[in-house]
């Protein structure tokens, strides 16, 4: 009789949670859904409820409410992160892509810190094998220098990574602004290094960064008329025309110039009085602007500096820096500010 009221009260107790289940997923219902996960929809046979749960350790697949397992040694799509070679980075992938190099990063190169003497006698290699190991990396090389796409884009892109003094993602929209220009055919016949300078200097002057004219003629070895010519013209091409600010180029030319960082208050109040005036500097060179809101405002705060000083720094020459110089001090005149000589 004990048995037999035993299964009747378990059979009860199955029905009404098979009742509330319904009642869970029914229309209109305040109770909130249960978690079901991916593969088990069904309701479990044991208790009528659709309340799985996993167990990652384990990987077992089980009944929330009555406990039944399911599956067994499921398989676990996430990340493996074993650390076998006892190492900080238990990452199982490669570096991203990259425009800074010609090949996207996507090949796989030696290491020449694998190739050392040091490297090869701890990873045990003999003489005769890292010969062998540093000529099959130079045949590697050329046989990837090989492709003509690639290998127009290896010196350029060295050259951006060394010399431009960008930030690395900046250098990045610099290559890529110098592979574009290279799949339309732009630099043919033209100078790699001043398509590779000017690409430099209009991603700097996109972002807001400091680069002078001068500054890249210096580190790229090329001639200033022919930068700016070709500045225009990628400008023109590209649709990257921007007038650049004198703003960007005072915090710059401040501190190569050592002078204290209270000038640059000075500095803001004569630049506040000139800026809404934009047919005063627009038209002319921003570094020459710069230079002589400087000078002025040096001289202001009584930590003068010499025209050669500002103009070294700025990259213009004297006779812009006085012409600049006297139009200004006839402006703030008229807006009634006073004037420097």
């Amino acid at each position: 009789m004990e048995d037999r009221r035993r299964v009747s009260l378990d059979t009860k107790n199955r029905e009404n949670s098979q009742r509330d289940n319904i009642a869970r997923r029914g229309i209109g219902s305040s109770r909130p859904n249960r978690r079901i996960l991916d593969g088990h929809t069904k309701a479990c046979s044991e208790c009528g409820l659709v309340d799985w749960k996993t167990d990652s350790s384990r990987g077992e697949v089980s009944c929330g409410h009555c406990g039944l397992v399911v599956e067994e040694n499921s398989i676990d799509p996430g990340a493996e992160w074993t650390n076998h070679d006892n190492v900080n980075d238990r990452s199982r992938v490669g570096a991203p892509t990259t425009y800074t190099l010609a090949d996207k990063g996507l090949n796989t190169t030696i290491s020449h810190s694998d190739l050392s003497s040091s490297a090869a006698s701890r990873l045990g290699m003999s003489a005769k094998a890292r010969s062998d190991w540093r000529r099959r990396r130079t045949i590697d090389e050329r046989s990837k220098s090989s492709i003509g796409n690639t290998r127009n884009l290896i010196k350029p892109n060295q050259m951006i990574r060394d010399k431009s003094g960008l930030p690395p993602s900046l250098q990045e929209e610099a290559c890529r602004l110098y592979r574009r220009l290279s799949q339309e055919g732009y630099v043919v016949g033209r100078s790699i290094a001043g398509v590779t300078a000017a690409c430099c200097y209009l991603v700097a002057r996109i972002e807001g960064i400091p680069r002078t004219i001068g500054e890249l003629c210096d580190k790229f070895q090329v001639d200033e008329k022919e930068l700016s010519r070709m500045i225009r013209n990628i400008a023109r091409t590209c649709r990257l025309q921007k007038v650049s600010s004198p703003k960007i180029y005072f915090s710059k030319f401040i501190s190569d110039l050592e002078l204290p960082a209270n000038t640059m208050l000075q500095v803001d109040k004569l630049w506040a009085t000139i800026e809404p005036h934009e047919e005063i500097w627009q038209g002319k060179k921003p570094m020459g602007i710069a230079a002589a809101v400087i000078y002025k405002a040096a001289a202001e705060s009584g930590h003068k500096r010499t025209q050669a000083d500002i103009c070294k720094v700025a990259g213009v020459s004297e006779v812009t820096l006085r012409g600049i110089n006297q139009m200004l001090n006839k402006v703030f005149t008229s807006l009634g500010e006073s004037g420097v000589n």
